[in-house]
């Protein structure tokens, strides 16, 4: 009597080559979990000390954070606050009392810290970074223009106005000690550093005038021109046509 197959019945030999593939596969993969237990097993000591330094790393981080960078920020902004207003009374002041507040501010007073201090002490924290800008400007205010530069560079700041106004100020700074190359390096710095309309027409401006000076007739125009075409409306431009004309002359 003939027997037939039904469609998708499988054979007998195909289920016994299907099971010893399975069973191949379970085989290999608990082969693979003991080599790994195996390892682990032999591997735990240097595994727990890993994960104890991350642990460590991280609650050290958190603590840091919390007990100490936390308090310190606050004291340092509080420190800064005394320097602050000695720093402003001296932009309002008279001539004959400048210096005397804007040294206040550098160094301190009624048992409060200046910004030199401040900057040494809270290193670390964004007051600190920020009392180096400050001191940086209250020496170049009071004529100690090697120390403005010292502070100034030493100030670190995404910000869209303090950090080209930091560059340029360090560029002010070598002006007056007579080093007009160095201060067109830095005009050019707080130009390019960030584009916004009150600091880039300033020290366009500023690096066009220093280029006249040194004889650089071709990069005067190159920052007058950007001056004109990007930023028409800045009171910096009115001035262009006469620097243009000097930087033209230049042979």
């Amino acid at each position: 009597m003939a027997t037939y197959k039904k469609k998708g019945q499988k054979s007998k030999r195909q289920d016994i080559e299907e099971k010893s593939t399975t069973a191949g596969v379970f085989n290999s993969l608990d082969e693979s979990a003991n080599k790994t237990e195996v390892w682990v097993a032999k591997n735990q000591l240097y595994i727990f000390v890993i994960i104890g330094i991350v642990a460590v790393v991280i609650l050290g981080y958190l603590g840091y954070e919390r007990f100490i960078q936390t308090p310190n920020e606050a004291e340092a902004s509080n420190e800064m606050a005394q320097a602050q207003t000695h720093f402003g009374e001296a932009l309002a002041a008279p001539s004959a009392e400048k210096d005397s507040l804007f040294v206040l501010s550098l160094n301190g007073s009624g048992g409060m810290y200046g910004f030199l201090q401040i900057a040494e002490e809270y290193s670390r924290t964004d007051a600190g970074n920020l009392a180096h800008y400050y001191a940086g400007m209250a020496y170049l205010n009071t004529g100690k223009y090697q120390e403005a530069i010292s502070q100034l560079d030493q100030f670190k700041s995404d910000d869209e106005i303090l950090s080209p106004l930091a560059k340029g100020a360090i560029g002010d700074a070598f002006m007056q000690l007579k080093q007009p190359e160095q201060a067109l390096n830095y005009y050019e710095k707080a130009a390019s550093i960030r584009s916004n309309s009150f600091t880039t027409p300033k020290f366009l401006l500023k690096s066009a005038i220093t280029a006249i000076e040194l004889g650089q007739g071709k990069t005067a125009e190159k920052h007058l021109n950007k001056l004109k075409e990007e930023y028409p409306k800045a009171p910096e431009t009115e001035k262009v046509p006469v620097y243009l004309g000097q930087a033209i002359a230049i042979k």
